[in-house]
C-alpha cells in the first residue's frame, strides 16, 4: 500500500467499500500502487496496468490495455466507440466484487502477462478518423493552420479530429473549430 494513495480510499463516498476490496485484490497481485490522474494506478515495472476509478452509478477498474485481453467472462467494456485500447471492468456493489474476486484476479494477472510478452494496441492513425468538412474548410482557409495541425502528436490531432465530427449540428462543428484555431496554431492540444 502506497500512503499517497490512502486518501482515496479514506475519503466518503458511495464506492468506498467496493474500493478498498478492489485495492485488496489488486495488490496481492503483486503490483506497484501509484497515484495518478487522481486515481490510484497500479503498475508493473513502469507500466500502467489497471486503475481504480467511479462514477455515479457504478465503481470500475480501467484495464489500460484491455483490448488485448481474451475477456472469457464478457465483463470488459468499451466506454464509447472512440476508446480505442482500455476496458472497463464495473460494479454496483459490494457483493458483486466479493463474488467475482477471482475472476478479477486472473484479468489484474492476465494484464500483466500482456505486458511482460511487451504487447501493443495498434492504434487507429488521425488520418483514419472522420474529419469534418467545417475543419477541412479552415485548413485551406487559415494561413498555417493545416502545417501546425500536422506538427501535433498524433493523440492530439485525434482529440480534435474527435471534438470537431461529433456534433450533428453544422453550426456546432464549426464553433468548435473556430474556438480551436488559435490553440491549434500556438501547438496546443484540446486540453492543454
Amino acid at each position: 500500500m502506497n500512503p499517497e494513495v490512502d486518501w482515496f480510499f479514506s475519503k466518503d463516498t458511495k464506492w468506498q467499500e467496493e474500493y478498498n476490496k478492489l485495492r485488496k485484490i489488486i495488490l496481492d497481485t503483486g503490483l506497484v500502487e501509484e497515484l495518478k490522474w487522481g486515481c490510484p494506478c497500479y503498475s508493473y515495472n513502469g507500466k500502467n496496468i489497471v486503475l481504480i476509478h467511479g462514477f455515479k452509478d457504478y465503481c470500475a477498474l480501467l484495464f489500460f490495455k484491455g483490448v488485448l485481453l481474451g475477456d472469457p467472462e464478457g465483463l470488459l467494456i468499451q466506454q464509447t466507440p472512440n476508446v480505442q485500447g482500455p476496458r472497463q471492468m464495473r460494479f454496483t456493489s459490494l457483493k458483486e466484487i466479493n463474488q467475482q474476486a477471482a475472476v478479477i484476479k486472473s484479468y489484474v494477472y492476465e494484464a500483466i502477462e500482456v505486458e511482460k510478452a511487451g504487447l501493443e494496441i495498434k492504434l487507429k492513425k488521425p488520418a483514419e478518423f472522420e474529419m469534418a468538412e467545417e475543419f477541412k474548410e479552415q485548413l485551406e482557409k487559415v494561413k498555417g493552420l493545416k502545417k501546425a495541425f500536422e506538427s501535433l502528436t498524433p493523440g492530439r490531432q485525434r482529440a480534435y479530429l474527435l471534438h470537431f465530427s461529433t456534433p450533428k449540428l453544422s453550426k456546432t462543428r464549426m464553433a468548435r473549430v473556430e474556438k480551436s484555431i488559435p490553440q491549434i496554431l500556438e501547438g496546443k492540444g484540446l486540453d492543454d
